[in-house]
């Protein structure tokens, strides 16, 4: 290096160099994806409610470097409407592998399919993060030896840097202790130089693990675009799935919106593992061809007059009823007549006017429906399925509605789902995840379906309702009961419709069920739905 200068301005030249690229450094992040505070405190809020994100956290952070920034990065790619990343020179060389990972990720098609399904939703980016844990597992452990290179590579970048500093100030001091002249004592020149060397020193190896690590990295892209595409996959698939179990079971997004996370969280997880999670395809299916033939569905249709007939019912009212409004003095009397339900109307043969009692389901659970029909489907499914979209039915009609689980004549189980109140979807679950065993028994579950009519008759004059009787089996019911049902039959004016699922001899004309019943089908396909379409038409 020669003797060292003296002056000032001489040392200062030398040490220009690395004085310049200390001050060009740019801020060096942390984090791939750019995200403002609002952003970063939902990442938070959502990590102190996620017990499943806090443990893959320490998970990883027992066996690798720097994990939690490569989940919050995940996490905010999902969650953010439009996510950035930052350019790779921005980024602190422990994290290019993060930043590839993400930058793979976000690039995929795949992502394009989960971001759908995760934008602006704190708790579906959440799961996409928890679906993506094997995946980056795998990443991770893949990207070992390029993590190493990184950490090397950031190592010697802050040992250039510290260097760097160090000049910085060794010539600050000889500034200080410089003359008027620029003239600076030989100590404080020999430090200044000293510095000089250490800074040179520091360079190449920086610049040598910065390519090293750069190479690397770039060898191992391949193989993270792929993991990545692999990951993204998967995790569209769980978040796609986990959306599809909440419509099946008729949990609209609006209501997942205002769900406390960890609630969301326990509704999630028993969905997935209720006993009936396989068929909510089925309950979808059932629920959707409900709502076509609601869509469909003619009610107080006029069909053909066949005569004249009483009641109470002001679209079907004669003229020379009407006509009666327009003397004062007869109004009172037409008032009478309409409370009575003695006004004369057009008699019509078309489609029944639908119920306005409650809508009751009495479901058979005895041993037989757990027997598997074509595709899998149990009889039990079917039945429960079809009596899920019927609650639909009573919620759209506002009409109440009762589930009746029902097997051997001391088994019994009732669920009520008033019109006033928001269907539970906790109670909707326990409906359809209960399953009594036994044997069958008609006249248990009728009598009480009956005697919920009769309440309802007498707290709200309520008539109309309508009985649903799913089952797959046959059994006698007494003479006596009888009499009883029929004159609460003509009594409350309910309507009995009847589902032999699995044709069973209950659905030959002549059974028990066929004679209680105003309308009886038998279900022979369980992958069909549609076999049961005419009730959504006519209750």
């Amino acid at each position: 290096m020669g003797e060292t200068p003296s002056k000032l301005g001489e040392l200062a030249s030398r040490a220009g160099k690395w004085l310049s690229l200390s001050a060009a450094t740019p801020e060096r992040h942390t984090a791939a994806v750019v995200a403002d505070r609002f952003e970063q405190i939902t990442w938070r809020d959502t990590y102190e409610q996620s017990a499943g994100l806090r443990e893959l956290a320490e998970e990883l952070n027992e066996h690798y470097d720097h994990t939690t920034d490569l989940l919050i990065d995940a996490f905010l790619a999902a969650y953010k409407v439009r996510p950035r990343l930052r350019e790779r020179a921005e980024m602190d060389p422990s994290r290019l592998v993060n930043h590839q990972v993400i930058t793979s990720l976000v690039e995929s098609p795949e992502f394009v399919e989960l971001h759908r399904e995760t934008a602006g939703d704190p708790y579906a980016a959440a799961m996409a993060v928890l679906a993506q844990a094997a995946a980056l597992r795998r990443l991770l452990e893949h990207s070992w030896d390029v993590q190493e290179q990184a950490e090397q590579a950031q190592k010697a970048q802050r040992d250039a840097e510290g260097a760097a500093t160090a000049l910085g100030e060794a010539l600050q001091q000889a500034a200080d202790e410089a003359d008027e002249e620029g003239t600076v004592p030989t100590s404080a020149a020999d430090a200044v130089q000293r510095a000089i060397e250490a800074a040179e020193a520091a360079e190449t190896p920086a610049r040598q693990a910065a390519q090293d690590a750069g190479r690397a990295l770039a060898a191992a892209v391949p193989g993270i675009r792929a993991a990545a595409r692999n990951a993204a996959a998967k995790a569209a698939e769980a978040v796609r799935e986990e959306a599809a179990l909440m419509r099946a079971w008729g949990v609209g997004p609006g209501e997942l919106e205002r769900m406390p996370f960890d609630e969301r969280a326990r509704l999630a997880e028993r969905l997935r593992t209720s006993r009936l999670a396989q068929w909510a395809e089925l309950i979808g299916r059932f629920r959707q061809m409900a709502v076509g033939e609601r869509a469909r569905k003619v009610e107080n249709a006029a069909g053909e007059l066949v005569g004249v007939t009483l009641g109470n019912d002001l679209s079907r009212v004669i003229p020379s009823e009407l006509a009666g409004l327009g003397v004062p003095e007869l109004r009172a009397v037409f008032a009478a007549r309409y409370a009575a339900g003695e006004l004369m109307l057009y008699d019509s043969q078309g489609e029944q006017t639908t119920g306005r009692g409650a809508i009751i389901a009495c479901v058979d659970t005895s041993h037989s429906m757990y027997v598997e029909g074509p595709g899998g489907v149990t009889r039990e499914a079917w039945a429960k399925a079809c009596a899920l979209a019927l609650l639909d039915q009573a919620r759209h009609a506002k009409r109440d509605f009762v589930g009746i689980l029902f097997s051997a004549a001391d088994k019994l189980q009732v669920f009520r789902f008033p019109a006033d109140k928001p269907a539970d979807i906790a109670q909707s679950l326990d409906f359809a995840e209960t399953f009594l065993g036994g044997g069958t028994s008609y006249q248990r579950p009728l009598t009480a379906a009956r005697e919920l009519l009769e309440e309802e008759f007498n707290d709200a004059a309520r008539k109309r309702g309508d009985i649903v009787m799913l089952t797959d089996d046959e059994c006698d019911v007494t003479e006596e009961w009888t009499r009883g049902w029929n004159d609460a039959k003509h009594l409350l004016g309910f309507r009995v419709f009847g589902v032999a699922i699995g044709t069973p001899p209950a659905a030959e004309a002549g059974s028990v069920l066929d004679a209680l019943c105003d309308n009886l089908r038998s279900i022979e396909d369980l992958t069909d739905v549609h076999a049961a379409a005419d009730l959504f038409r006519v209750i």
